[in-house]
């Protein structure tokens, strides 16, 4: 399973950006999907998630600013992130987790400036 990410960016206070991770590789069936992310000298938290059910889960830091919503179909994840604050500066990884594995994308970088 390879996990291909992009959208990240540089976007001043209360701005948007839109992030998109694709899954793709040999035949696998997907548990969950989510974003983590990690700041400079933190550890990787969780950001959001979501089943195939439709079903979502966010960190309290983002919950009301932040959606996570995904394409079965093809197997992509996207992360619509509003009024961002610089505090949420950092690197954004796709997670992909099927019933026996968990995979990672490579990162994008996300910087909000003040």
């Amino acid at each position: 399973v390879q996990l291909q990410a992009s959208g990240g960016g540089l976007v001043q206070a209360g701005g948007s950006l839109r992030l998109s991770c694709a899954a793709s590789g040999s035949r696998f069936r997907v548990d969950r999907m989510g974003w983590y992310r990690q700041a400079p000298g933190k550890q990787r938290e969780l950001v959001a998630l979501i089943t195939p059910g439709g079903s979502t889960n966010y960190a309290d830091s983002v919950q009301g600013r932040f959606t996570i919503s995904s394409d079965n179909a093809k197997k992509t994840v996207f992360l619509q992130m509003n009024s961002l604050k610089p505090e949420d500066t950092g690197v954004y990884y796709c997670n992909l987790r099927t019933f026996v594995s968990v995979y990672w994308g490579q990162g994008t970088q996300v910087t909000v400036s003040s």
